[in-house]
């Protein structure tokens, strides 16, 4: 089947976050949103029919999940990575953000300290220090345009600062690092030594380039299982963040007992009925159009790539291993923080997500969403290259 990626779809006047709140979040009301990690393209046509059924059916009243469900997740993720999981470890949320604050007040305590690896996605940081945390960073290192993990740091963190928990980003949001399996079996082995719980924030598992491949961490043996929270979702892969689904894997019993308290304690029991049937048509009918839409991105990666070695030399691509979202280096055209957003925001007209946001160690950088039609990123870098050259 022929799945179009090329058609535009407008967004204005939809309650759109990405197109629809510029005004509301002091950008220029014309901007050209690159920004929030979701995408410009209709779900899998695949997934509407089914969530069309059920509109004609008329009552959304309540709604759980039977064994179809979850066979439809545990079929994904044993073709896809290889993982055997158990209906009795999954937890649904209504988003991998809440299960991350509901992880940080199951296992730890205020004034305790978690540990994340900036520059990245910034809800890590938010659901640590709102929730009266203490923010312990091990820094990724760039060295030669590529990121990597500072191992000594990062013991040093959790033993000077008594760490109890660490928040893992995999594939990592925003530098697009896919982890080998020694990089995340390093990382185990020191919090398995410590006695560091793993809250593993998996949502861009789908989008591996070039030979990458991803590792669920709770994978790579029973002891890791044991220490580790897994946070799945189909929304990044299948456009569906507005279901507000999320399915969260616990294998050992006491840490998802705790992790239930916290979710029970929100307030919260049933997901959004849309939610379960789109997650369920998404895993079982979905992968030729996910193959599909793969290519294009890869395609749209191959557009930007060569977009800025011809034309914006200045700017540089951090070359990614997975996600949709590129990391872009800002640093050589000199420009102070405020600098650089007078000459996105306000001269290219462009509405991108400032490296600054991810931490102190992302400033210089940016984060644009590459997950659109061709014809929308030619037009934004366009609009970048003349800004920049003017």
């Amino acid at each position: 089947m022929h799945y179009d990626f090329d058609t535009i779809t407008e967004r204005k006047g939809t309650n759109c976050l990405k197109y629809d709140f510029a005004k509301e979040r002091g950008k220029p009301e014309k901007v050209l949103p690159l920004w929030v990690a979701d995408m410009d393209f209709q779900t899998a046509p695949e997934i509407i029919k089914r969530l069309e059924k059920t509109v004609q059916h008329g009552i959304f009243g309540y709604s759980e999940s039977k064994e179809d469900y979850f066979l439809a997740v545990y079929r994904w993720y044993q073709e896809h990575f290889g993982w055997e999981t158990k209906r009795s470890w999954l937890i649904k949320t209504p988003g991998v953000v809440f299960a991350l604050a509901a992880a940080v007040r199951a296992f730890t305590k205020e004034n305790d300290a978690v540990l994340l690896q900036q520059p990245v996605y910034y809800p890590f940081s938010e659901v640590i220090l709102d929730n009266n945390r203490v923010l312990v960073n091990n820094p990724l290192k760039l060295i030669d345009g590529h990121y990597e993990i500072d191992f000594e740091d990062f013991e040093e963190k959790i033993i000077q600062n008594q760490v109890k928990l660490f928040l893992l980003c995999s594939p990592h949001n925003p530098v697009g690092r896919v982890w080998k399996e020694w990089e995340l079996r390093k990382l185990g082995s020191i919090c398995l030594k410590h006695g560091v719980l793993v809250v593993s924030d998996e949502i861009h598992s789908d989008f591996t380039w070039k030979g990458n491949e991803h590792h669920v961490f709770a994978s790579l043996s029973e002891e890791l299982a044991d220490i580790t929270v897994t946070c799945t979702a189909p929304s990044k892969t299948f456009n569906l963040a507005g279901l507000q689904v999320s399915n969260i894997f616990i294998s050992n019993p006491t840490l998802k007992k705790q992790f239930k308290k916290a979710v029970d304690a929100a307030g919260y029991s049933q997901v959004n009925a849309m939610g379960l049937v789109g997650c369920q048509a998404a895993y079982e009918e979905g992968a030729q159009w996910l193959l599909s839409l793969k290519q294009y991105l890869e395609e749209n990666l191959d557009f930007v790539r060569n977009f800025l070695k011809e034309k914006l030399p200045e700017i540089h691509l951090i070359e990614p291993e997975g996600t949709y979202l590129l990391w872009l280096d800002f640093r050589d055209l000199g420009l102070t923080e405020s600098q650089r957003e007078e000459l996105i925001l306000k001269k290219a007209g462009l509405w991108l997500d400032s490296g600054a946001m991810f931490g102190p160690d992302g400033e210089g950088f940016e984060r644009i969403n590459i997950a659109c039609p061709r014809k929308v990123l030619n037009q934004a870098l366009t609009q970048l290259e003349r800004a920049v050259h003017e």
